[in-house]
């Protein structure tokens, strides 16, 4: 990402500008753009305020925001429930459409964690007792009319 220039580049353009020279003779002679300078001015005469506007951030989050109470009410119900079938439920009841991602980081920002399976958590240390049973095995199911081949 790219950050805004100095802001001793923004007075000096603007100082020139205060000081009788057109927007574009100063984009020239400080070397930035026509629009930069053309905006610096204009924010200036605007608001008073020299420094640049703040990048980044968080532009949609409040789309979700808004069904909060209805997610964590969804997730209550039903705590197995996926991150596609809330999305699939706020596009359905809630006239939203997010990706999976985006629910992700909704849980993420709340600090809601979901515990996987012990069934799942086959990658343990040697030390951990009892690792190895943790791991189920069932045995391989037989369909009708394929052979097993061992």
């Amino acid at each position: 990402m790219t950050r805004p220039l100095s802001i001793d580049l923004r007075e000096r353009v603007i100082d020139a500008v205060d000081g009788g020279m057109s927007r574009r003779a100063a984009a020239e002679r400080f070397g930035v753009s026509i629009s930069a300078a053309i905006k610096w001015v204009q924010r200036w005469r605007e608001t008073g305020n020299r420094r640049s506007h703040a990048q980044g951030g968080d532009y949609r989050s409040y789309r979700i925001e808004a069904h909060a109470e209805d997610i964590f009410t969804l997730v209550n119900d039903r705590p197995d429930i996926t991150l596609v079938e809330i999305t699939e439920h706020l596009e359905q009841e809630c006239n939203l459409r997010v990706a999976p991602s985006t629910v992700w980081r909704f849980f993420d920002r709340h600090g809601v964690t979901f515990k996987k399976n012990r069934t799942r958590q086959r990658t343990r240390s040697a030390r951990c007792p009892g690792a190895a049973a943790l791991l189920v095995r069932r045995p391989a199911l037989s369909r009708p009319g394929q052979t097993r081949i061992h």
